[in-house]
């Protein structure tokens, strides 16, 4: 996402996500910077080049990894160590910082030539690193066999135009995909309202009726996005569910939130604010999934990464829980609700071992199963797949084929997911805040009316038009 000349913050949905989850809920707090990196040494030392380096006579490769969960990092430890050992060329040196220090001390290491030479990216802001010259693309570096294993839907997510006149290109490789939009709900408190749990509900307008209905003394029926900072990015797949696609322009050249089914998309986020079944002010953050396992919510939605969470905080509720795609405006569940974020490895445009850090992400991500298949077997099945062998490996594996998520989300969510919305974030937060406040009162037409005015003044002032790297494949008004 690109900056603002306001000086708002630009990647505010991944710094949510991963600071409000992962932080305090699957790993301890943060540590210090210094002490929670695993190595510093290469590009993570203040003062050295990018790469370049030399370690007991083989090249150095600088990895920096954001903090996740503490599982995954074991696995990147123990997978960088294996393609130590089975070559003697190149040595990958590991750095994993954590979530709030790392868009700080990566932008500081760019800027100074010291940087990492292959690094975590977000699919949302794949765009603006290419449209800054910060990635160098994988096509002729990575094997054409290994870029075509992608999922033809996720490879859009990664591909993008360093000019308008340029050739489409490949500029991360992907790691994982999480659906932003889940619907989890207790199956035993639907039976005791008298509603089939076997048959969740699929149509916006059934929803808030049925968290009225599970509403019972302090638990609410329902737990969803209900704030700006939740909405500006929790709500994207709703908006392509409702419009079929985002309302800023393709070419960012202009925005127009208030068409009809944006309006639809306003007033019902304020019928289930206004229903009775959910609470006036959030239990926790839309990315955290807490208070249905605290047994605090019937249903809540929020990301496919609850699973993780619910596995290792609240097991024994595993079994009273399912997974359904989230309602759609008119039922058809072969509409997108939910945008598929997540994660993939990018090569550093300035990277003086390009090669070398082509060869790692090839071993890590892109060719063989073992290396893959280990780490989604680390994560519980709770991450999905981007590789299409991988996705075949996945559903022939047993272990696999008896999770009880895995299957819904795979086959109802991931199949019709969509990208993020990679414009600045500023333009989601105006639409969100109208959203916001359509729920406590104000008109949807008129807070989208206040949206469209404040979104196109931004467009104008931060000369946003025909800048969208990814315009080629993403879908706009």
């Amino acid at each position: 996402m690109q900056s603002s000349s306001e000086g708002r913050s630009i990647d505010l949905h991944s710094a949510w996500t991963r600071r409000r989850v992962l932080q305090g809920i699957l790993i301890s707090a943060a540590a210090p910077l210094g002490a929670s990196l695993l190595t510093a040494c290469g590009s993570g030392t203040p003062g050295q080049p990018a790469g370049g380096g030399n370690s007991g006579g083989r090249k150095v490769i600088n990895f920096w990894s954001q903090q996740f969960e503490d599982w995954q990092s074991a696995w990147e430890k123990k997978h960088v160590a294996a393609f130590n050992a089975s070559q003697s060329k190149y040595k990958v040196e590991l750095s994993i910082v954590p979530a709030d220090a790392w868009a700080q001390k990566l932008k500081a290491a760019q800027a100074a030539g010291n940087g990492p030479d292959v690094y975590t990216i977000s699919y949302g802001n794949i765009g603006s690193a290419v449209s800054t010259g910060s990635l160098v693309p994988l096509n002729g570096l990575i094997k054409s066999q290994y870029l075509d294993d992608i999922d033809p839907s996720i490879a859009k997510f990664v591909s993008a135009k360093a000019t308008p006149s340029s050739s489409l290109k490949q500029y991360a490789y992907p790691w994982l995909v999480e659906p932003s939009t889940v619907m989890f709900y207790r199956k035993d408190l639907f039976q005791a309202a008298g509603l089939d749990p076997n048959k969740p509900p699929t149509r916006w307008d059934q929803l808030p009726d049925i968290a009225a209905k599970l509403k019972k003394g302090n638990v609410y029926g329902l737990g969803t996005a209900s704030v700006a900072a939740d909405l500006s990015w929790s709500s994207w797949g709703l908006q392509q569910n409702a419009a079929e696609h985002y309302p800023v322009k393709t070419d960012w050249s202009s925005a127009d939130p208030t068409i009809p089914p944006y309006v639809k998309l306003a007033e019902f986020y304020a019928s289930l604010y206004n229903s009775g079944g959910m609470p006036k002010q959030a239990l926790s953050a839309y990315a955290d999934g807490t208070p249905l396992g605290q047994g605090k919510l019937a249903m809540q939605i929020t990301g496919s990464w609850f699973i993780g969470l619910l596995r290792q905080q609240f097991p024994k509720l595993e079994s009273k829980i399912a997974a359904a795609p989230m309602v759609s405006i008119d039922g058809d569940q072969t509409r997108p609700t939910a945008t598929l974020g997540g994660w993939t490895l990018a090569i550093d445009a300035k990277s003086k071992t390009q090669d070398g850090a082509a060869d790692f992400i090839t071993y890590l991500l892109a060719s063989g199963q073992s290396v893959m298949m280990d780490y989604f077997k680390a994560s519980g099945w709770s991450k999905y797949a981007a590789r299409t062998s991988i996705v075949k490996a996945i559903d022939a594996d047993s272990s696999a084929q008896a999770d009880p998520f895995r299957k819904i989300i795979t086959d109802k969510i991931v199949k019709y997911g969509v990208p993020e919305a990679t414009y600045p974030i500023d333009l989601s937060t105006d639409i969100a805040t109208a959203i916001e406040k359509s729920m406590k009162g104000t008109s949807a037409d008129q807070a989208l009316a206040t949206a469209k005015q404040q979104m196109n003044q931004f467009i104008s002032s931060n000369k946003l038009a025909g800048t969208n790297t990814q315009a080629s494949v993403q879908s706009g008004s």
